[in-house]
């Protein structure tokens, strides 16, 4: 197996006496789709924001690319390669969707926002949101205002963001939230054309969704890991199917 991309090892984050995540490792392998899977509650979107360094571990290591990361913030993590998609969308409703994704470029280069009138006119943050629209879908609705865009394509905006900024790991924090069949089937097949060209931690209820995409799932339950591996590993394993899948052990 290829060495790992991202590593955790031990990853522990309490809020008082609740333990959000214990113990928590795990290993993404470069371009490969890593599901994280688990009831309401069970922790992972705390583990999502230790990995993007929105939050501080209180024990435990995570390492990227061979390097130790566990006190850096979001920024550092941004310009080392990591991208976070969120929930909720976080996008500039009043901009149009070239501009949202010229801003995330722009952002990722350090650069700030008061500049955004000449910047907006820069081909070399206006040709790679381009491409990125390009690659979601958008392309043909760059230059309407975000705001009413579909909540569908929405989504795809804010994955274009992230992308544009030429990350090496994407932290996918349920993708198709609020989406319809169609919009999610189209968002499944949106992130099945990514696997392969970046490494992908996705967090997402819609377990249609996690088995046709996840080369591997790890399952959470109380802030613990109870089970990682294929998509046929975690299907067949009985606590799992009691614990998440909603099944009564035989």
């Amino acid at each position: 197996m290829a060495e790992a991309l991202l590593e955790t090892a031990g990853l522990t984050k309490r809020f008082g006496g609740l333990v959000a995540t214990g113990d928590v490792s795990l290993s993404i392998a470069p371009g490969e789709i890593h599901a994280v899977i688990g009831p309401n509650g069970a922790g992972k979107t705390t583990l999502i924001g230790q990995l993007s360094g929105e939050l501080t571990p209180d024990s435990g290591a995570i390492r990227f690319a061979g390097a130790e990361i566990s006190r850096l913030g979001p920024a550092r993590r941004a310009a080392l390669g990591i991208a976070r998609s969120f929930q909720i969308t976080s996008i500039f409703r009043e901009f149009t969707a070239l501009d949202n994704v010229a801003l995330a470029i722009q952002a990722r280069a350090g650069h700030s926002f008061r500049f955004w009138r000449a910047a907006r006119r820069d081909a070399r943050l206006r040709d790679p949101a381009f491409a990125a629209l390009g690659v979601v879908g958008l392309a043909g609705r760059a230059e309407l205002v975000a705001g009413s865009l579909s909540h569908g394509e929405r989504r795809a905006l804010e994955l274009a963001m992230a992308l544009a900024t030429a990350p090496r790991l994407l932290l996918l924090d349920e993708p198709t939230a609020g989406m319809g069949p169609e919009e999610s089937a189209s968002m499944v097949r949106l992130l099945a054309g990514l696997k392969g060209r970046f490494s992908i931690v996705l967090v997402e209820h819609d377990m249609d969704a996690v088995f046709a995409l996840a080369d591997r799932i790890t399952v959470m339950v109380y802030g613990r890991v109870i089970a990682s591996g294929t998509p046929a590993v975690i299907r067949a394993d009985p606590e799992v199917r009691r614990a998440y899948l909603g099944e009564e052990g035989g």
